[in-house]
């Protein structure tokens, strides 16, 4: 089989799980090229996302020790989003079909089969999707699951349950890269790109090292990241409710009028107070929510790098 696969994982500070995990998908690559569903040139590609730690040493000394590891390390941490589409744009040219994945052990590396098999049946895009939360707290799994409903309630098109790990052809990935915004929601841009696609299930394990690198603080700001990258949604519902308001408003306003002619106002200060508060309080929220998307367009009319690559391991063995 001639099709070459590239896994590209994203790294940050994963120097306690790394020596776990390269190994156990480096053992994907040769069942899979044992199977012929791939390519003997396939390759496991470590993204390190400017680590603190031992990351990049880690992964230097693996490129150095098998030619089948290698890794990029781009300048700076520019987050997991960011770090993950440099990986991808970097194999598009060199891979048929890339499976992204993350570092921790967690989603189960023998989906991959299933996948490959998918894209030899035509499909260009094959989503991970996590068939349980088994391993989960239940604050963890309540939270997680709000958060795909809440994305596709706000109008952001997401698989369900489905992270980043998935598997896309190069022909994706070519049309992927016409895709030039700043503000990244990969799990949310994928679908826009189109092409047969399927789903494939697994049971999510627990992590086999370190500390995870999403919180709910991060898991919401991913969130919000990407109703506001993908989603016009909030303005709209903030138009909506300002025009609820304004009608509210206007029928107060004709109440007052009457009340006045009739001779029976009566000064009201707790009521008057209460709804400038209300009023206060929503045009603050909603110059918030319009201001972020203010703040977005700011930095896509800049134009600034997503990523920017300073080493490579290839580059060390050129030399």
């Amino acid at each position: 089989m001639d099709t070459v696969l590239y896994i590209v994982i994203p790294c940050y500070n994963e120097e306690k799980v790394l020596p776990l995990t390269a190994p156990m998908f480096l053992s994907k690559i040769e069942e899979l090229v044992e199977k012929d569903l791939i390519s003997k040139d396939s390759r496991v590609l470590f993204v390190n996302d400017g680590s603190k730690d031992k990351t990049w040493e880690i992964i230097s000394a693996l490129s150095k020790e098998d030619a089948r590891y290698q890794g990029i390390s781009l300048s700076r941490n520019r987050g997991h989003q960011n770090a993950l589409l440099a990986g991808l744009m970097y194999a598009k040219d060199r891979a048929g079909i890339t499976i992204s994945i993350d570092c921790d052990g967690q989603d189960d590396v023998n989906a991959m089969n299933d996948m490959v098999e998918a894209y030899h049946k035509g499909f260009d895009v094959v989503y991970g999707v996590r068939s349980a939360r088994k391993t989960d707290t239940f604050f963890k799994r309540t939270t997680a699951e709000g958060f795909y409903k809440l994305m596709n309630a706000m109008g952001a098109e997401v698989v369900y349950n489905h992270a980043d790990y998935r598997l896309m052809s190069s022909r994706v990935l070519k049309e992927f890269a016409n895709f030039k915004e700043v503000n990244i929601f990969l799990r949310g841009m994928v679908p826009l790109v189109g092409f047969a696609s399927t789903s494939v299930y697994y049971e999510r394990h627990e992590r086999m090292a370190g500390e995870s690198h999403y919180p709910l603080k991060k898991m919401l700001a991913l969130a919000f990241d990407g109703i506001t990258s993908l989603s016009v949604k909030p303005i709209r519902i903030i138009t909506g409710f300002g025009l609820f308001v304004a009608a509210i408003s206007l029928i107060g306003i004709i109440w007052s009028v009457i009340v006045a002619l009739s001779g029976n106002a009566v000064s009201g200060w707790a009521s008057t107070v209460s709804i400038i508060c209300f009023l206060g309080g929503i045009q603050l929220l909603s110059l918030g929510v319009i201001g972020e998307y203010i703040g977005k367009i700011y930095l896509e009319v800049k134009g600034r790098p997503r990523y920017i690559i300073s080493e490579t391991t290839e580059k060390e063995k050129e030399e």
